[in-house]
């Protein structure tokens, strides 16, 4: 990305930096190609340039055909009576000797990412969508890559029409959100998404704007809200016609869009957008309404936001005006859209990402949690019985964030857990037989306390169906293993059913409270409560057995004596053949203090497993 820099350009960049404020910096009349009855109009920020102009199929591409009239503070705009939907179209901008041709930063649609942009006319027909999505406490999220989540044609991405295809089976699970990798125009077809070269562009390998439209809508259909994965920490860093947009840019930086000193610094290059000039800002702003607005998605997952918050994520290296941004998205998106999801990947334990701009927070819903992955991935992937740490498992479940525990995703798995050195959890227990007892045992131990903890529960593709090795944008789901694991989506399903108390009979799993009242170090066992309101049916007793023997006639302390229905046995042969089936029964708890409780029950739970527990009668009854 060469840098040239105009003596014109840069005697005006000291003018054109003082920007209008961050919430009132955009133009009357909306940004990009924008149709109407009488043709197209074309605005574009351009602040250095001499002179712009739009090239199409509707003026042969001709550089000067269609000029356009500059405006107030750098931005350009133009109207062409001759330009339609679908056609192609680039802004070229000339800047002393530069000539460039630049595809639209608000385009919708593209040919490709290095290609043209397509004016896009959003007439979507979304019949009778009036999704909501589900309470955070009573959802479930399921992390996908649309290009390896489906695919039709080997070698090729999946599309977004594959992924409809596959909705069935995440609603016969339960699951009730999927989070979307990043769909941002990217560089090539293959890709995890997060290099985003035209933010506003839908991947044109995975179908385009409108097929993403037809994903949603069919999500809805299904019961199954949408989370969109975005990039803002930076763009690109290839095929990006952001960068040095109209010609101008200091220290041979990025120009416009990007900062232009110390702070364009980051682990992709020098592309962090400059959240303190108020046309970026608002840039980034517009994205995410468009996904919210246009699209209809259920919520936003924002990329890294270490690096939005600061250069290196070491300390002393603050970007204040990266904070204030997030904290103004996310209160228009509380505002706005209602109920709509904020979550954060920030992976620091930082409290002030989830709490309210009043606290000083950034206003985010919730935020993926590494105080819980981290400790129970090591406790069930360490080999040896005595390597694992009952008191880190015990304070992973007890972690939570301005005392709501909702204010967490937990999982074990993720797109970033699952690749980058790592692997998936059957293979990190036992990479020689990743399909085997160890690696089925330890990896569902975990799943059950995803499922069981405090928090908002998410799976990443094919956990359910005991997936392997590491995530690769170029390695399909092999959907075979829904047949050959099908008792393992079974005891995935179980525990789906159980988080969400679709039998009304778990009510505690969608609860704020938990108390972990048994941890033993030594056999490597750890039992908690969880409850909403109280009462039958609501009062949940989760034991954990974190060791090869096991643990029969163990005694735990509950809060109510009477008879406990057990709900789930990850041990039971019916989900697959080569388990125990260790024996877990319903249990008769007595008035006798245990474990600081005033009643106990002698339970069951068999080797590297999970019994669940809910109280069905209480005594006296």
């Amino acid at each position: 990305m060469p840098a040239k820099t105009s003596a014109a350009s840069s005697a005006r960049s000291a003018k054109t930096k003082k920007s209008a404020p961050p919430e009132e910096a955009a133009p009357q009349g909306g940004m990009g190609a924008i149709p109407f009855a009488g043709g197209t109009a074309f605005r574009v920020w351009a602040p250095h340039a001499e002179s712009v102009s739009v090239a199409g199929t509707f003026n042969e591409f001709k550089d000067d055909a269609a000029p356009l009239k500059p405006e107030d503070n750098g931005y350009w705009y133009g109207e062409v009576a001759t330009a339609k939907a679908g056609d192609e179209y680039k802004f070229v901008i000339r800047n002393g000797g530069q000539v460039l041709s630049r595809i639209d930063p608000y385009a919708r649609e593209v040919t490709n990412s290095v290609g043209n942009g397509v004016i896009y006319q959003d007439d979507f027909d979304w019949g009778g969508d009036n999704f909501r999505a589900p309470a955070w406490n009573e959802m479930v999220i399921y992390e996908l890559h649309i290009g390896t989540f489906a695919r039709s044609v080997e070698g090729k991405p999946g599309t977004f029409d594959d992924a409809i295809k596959r909705l069935r089976y995440l609603k016969a699970m339960g699951i009730n959100a999927i989070e979307v990798m990043p769909i941002a125009e990217f560089a090539g077809d293959l890709s995890w998404g997060y290099n985003p070269a035209q933010p506003f562009a839908v991947e044109s390998a995975y179908g385009g704007p409108n097929a993403f439209k037809r994903f949603v809508k069919a999500a809805h259909e299904h019961g199954i809200a949408v989370i969109q994965d975005v990039v803002y920490n930076h763009f690109g860093p290839s095929d990006l016609d952001l960068w040095q947009f109209d010609g101008w840019s200091e220290n041979d930086k990025g120009g416009i869009y990007f900062y232009s000193d110390w702070r364009s610094a980051t682990p992709w290059g020098d592309t962090r957008p400059d959240y303190g000039r108020g046309e970026v800002r608002r840039y980034i702003h517009d994205n995410a309404m468009m996904w919210l607005g246009e699209f209809r998605v259920d919520g936003l997952r924002y990329d890294m936001t270490l690096y939005i918050r600061s250069v290196s994520g070491n300390g002393g290296d603050e970007i204040p005006e990266g904070w204030s941004l997030t904290q103004w998205i996310n209160r228009d998106v509380a505002e706005r859209f209602p109920g709509k999801l904020t979550i954060a990947e920030d992976l620091r334990g930082n409290e002030g990402i989830t709490n309210h701009e009043n606290e000083g927070g950034a206003n985010f819903s919730t935020q993926w949690d590494a105080e819980f992955v981290h400790p129970i991935r090591a406790a069930v992937i360490a080999a040896e019985d005595a390597h694992r740490d009952m008191d880190s498992v015990r304070n992973a479940l007890l972690h939570s964030y301005g005392g709501d525990v909702f204010k967490r995703v937990i999982y074990t798995e993720s797109h970033d857990e699952v690749a980058n050195g790592k692997a998936r959890v059957t293979s990190e227990i036992d990479a020689s037989d990743p399909e085997g007892w160890y690696a089925l045992k330890r990896s569902t131990l975990g799943a059950g306390l995803v499922m069981t903890a405090p928090g908002i529960p998410m799976l990443f593709q094919g956990q359910t169906m005991l997936e392997d090795g590491w995530f690769q944008d170029t390695d399909a789901i092999d959907w075979s293993n829904t047949r050959k694991f099908s008792g393992v989506t079974k005891l995935y399903r179980d525990l789906v059913r159980l988080r969400l108390n679709s039998d009304g009979v778990s009510g505690g799993l969608t609860g704020q409270h938990i108390v972990v009242q048994h941890v033993n170090n030594e056999q490597k066992v750890i039992a908690f409560l969880r409850h909403k309101e109280g009462g039958e049916n609501d009062h949940v007793l989760v034991v954990a057995n974190f060791s090869a023997s096991n643990c029969e006639g163990y005694e735990v302390g509950v809060p109510v004596a009477g008879r406990w229905a057990a709900r789930f046995n990850s041990d039971w042969e019916g989900y697959r053949a080569d388990l125990e089936n260790f024996s877990v029964q319903d249990v008769m708890a007595v008035a006798e203090e245990r474990d600081g409780q005033p009643a106990k029950a002698t339970v069951s739970v068999a080797a590297y497993s999970l019994s669940i527990y809910s109280l069905a009668e209480a005594e006296g009854r």
